[in-house]
């Protein structure tokens, strides 16, 4: 059962968290970090750790402050249990969508570690940030077990970091505590303090700094797309990898109404009216219960310092980091939802006609439908490419641009879940294959066929590959070729992967060209 520590509380209760310190001599599990001493546990040839603290527990007066320190400890810090969720609502029942299983608390800033190398050896690094709209989740939600991974040669770093209003909340006050004049992105904050902790510690597992791959789904992805475009991550990491999920739509800003979105700062205000606050300090001192129960809009703001300017504009003047990137989506990222889908042919003009506008024509031929039964697909399908798939090819064509290799794939094998025939290869469903970890919680009703097992295999090779070389391709291996804006090639990760060109042409061209008209009219 998930519990939940209020600010009010968390002196008395924060330690109950922090694993008991025992004076032991090292042992082959043990690894000397800048905050102290922790062993591990080993388990099939691979060393695991987890709950190491990154930064010091944003609570109290730290609660919407950017990421401090963390106070050092003595003796040796068991690292064997994982640390609380960031606090965060449960999903809609019925989701099939995990929620975090540990405890939660604001005192969640922790990273988890798997590694197979000797202290001595210098093996590429993934830092994976989970995905959940950055209002769920934790470092333990699709990748409870990096056994799999590190045994193909890697070291593995899962990430939690702030949610929700606790992540992301603005206001004028917070933004005049900023020695950078800057408010409401504290859960990228935390996202780029885990980076410099990798960065300081990551040789005592035996991981490569000069090797490290940011990697993530949805919300996760989200973040690796920004993390590419902002100063403040620059230099600590060396490639990426984005699975559904790119900023590259209008973003709101920290003072101005822009874009059809209110500023940050207004946004905040209205959230503290709401809370019944008439200040910061009143705000910090709601229990976090209180906070998550405010209705909110969780993303990020361009505020100058973490974000210069618009994530797309960066890209779009070859401002963002210039390394390798593996991305794509999934095929099925929207699931087919007949009871809000329009009814009949009429309805579904209506419905583009509403809201495309004078693009409907074009939407309405790149997704035709026949018959009344096709309408369901067509609207998901419609969703799904606007919020997702049109995103990954923007940016696979900003990195080409920009003169580095981008690989493109589509996730289309329909893995065997037992409502597989409304699912299709649905949204989060690529991560079990990438990770190689079939038998991970979260696909324990999945009836596992040899087809999936190889598939597994090679996906996880790929991904193995361009966090070694920054190049997916490998011997025995389909050969994968970059993304041009001639030949579009990209990777068609089915039951057999296959390159193939010029992903879903007709229907992302006409969501562009909708998405470019509609920023132009505001």
């Amino acid at each position: 059962m998930r519990t939940m520590l209020s600010v009010g509380v968390v002196a008395s209760t924060i330690l109950s968290f922090v694993p008991i310190l025992q004076s032991q001599g090292p042992t082959s599990a043990t690894v000397k970090l800048e905050g102290g001493q922790v062993s591990g546990v080993s388990v099939d040839g691979v060393r695991s750790y987890k709950g190491i603290p990154f930064a010091a527990p944003p609570v109290g007066t730290l609660r919407w402050k950017a990421p401090q320190p963390l106070t050092a400890w003595s003796g040796t810090r068991r690292a064997d249990a994982l640390g609380p969720a960031c606090p965060q609502d449960a999903h809609p029942p019925g989701s099939i969508f995990p929620d975090p299983t540990e405890a939660q608390s604001e005192d969640c800033l922790y990273v988890n570690v798997w590694t197979a190398a000797p202290a001595n050896e210098r093996r590429p690094v993934i830092v994976w940030y989970h995905g959940g709209g950055w209002r769920f989740g934790s470092g333990d939600s699709y990748t409870p077990n990096g056994v799999p991974i590190a045994k193909k040669g890697v070291v593995l770093v899962t990430v939690n970091y702030r949610l929700g209003a606790l992540g992301y909340l603005a206001h004028p006050e917070l933004t005049a505590e900023s020695a950078h004049h800057s408010s409401g992105n504290y859960g990228f904050l935390d996202q780029v303090a885990a980076l410099q902790w990798v960065h300081k510690n990551i040789a005592a597992f035996g991981g490569d700094p000069n090797r490290v791959t940011i990697a993530g789904e949805s919300a996760g992805s989200w973040t690796i797309s920004m993390l590419v475009a902002s100063p403040l991550s620059r230099g600590l990491f060396h490639r990426a990898i984005g699975e559904s999920g790119g900023r590259f739509g209008p973003q709101p800003y920290l003072h101005d109404d822009r874009n059809g979105f209110q500023a940050a700062e207004t946004v905040g205000l209205q959230f503290a009216k709401t809370a019944g606050a008439d200040s910061v300090a009143a705000l910090r001192a709601l229990p976090p219960e209180r906070i998550l129960k405010i209705e909110f809009r969780t993303t990020e703001n361009v505020d100058g310092w973490a974000l210069p300017d618009e994530v797309r504009t960066l890209y779009a003047q070859g401002k963002q980091a210039k390394v390798s990137v593996l991305i794509g989506s999934n095929r099925n990222e929207r699931t087919p939802n007949a009871a809000t889908a329009p009814k009949t042919i009429a309805d579904y003009r209506a419905y583009l006609a509403k809201e495309f506008g004078t693009s409907s024509q074009a939407l309405e031929t790149a997704y035709p439908v026949k018959t009344e039964a096709d309408i369901v697909d067509a609207v998901a399908a419609l969703g799904g490419q606007s919020a997702f798939t049109v995103h990954m090819r923007t940016w696979a064509r900003r990195m080409a641009a920009a003169g580095q290799k981008a690989y493109l794939y589509e996730f289309t094998h329909v893995p065997p879940h037992p409502n597989s025939k409304l699912l299709g290869a649905f949204h989060t469903s690529e991560i079990p294959y990438v990770f190689n970890d079939l038998r991970q919680p979260r696909a324990r009703d999945w009836t596992i066929t040899d087809i999936d097992s190889r598939l597994a295999d090679v996906m996880s090779t790929y991904w193995v590959n361009f966090v070694t070389h920054g190049d997916p391709n490998g011997e025995g291996l389909p050969r994968w070729a970059p993304y041009d804006t001639t030949n579009e090639a990209y990777m068609d990760l089915g039951d057999t992967p296959v390159v193939r060109h010029h992903l879903l042409k007709q229907q992302l061209d006409a969501i562009e060209g909708f998405q470019q008209r509609q920023s132009t009219s505001r």
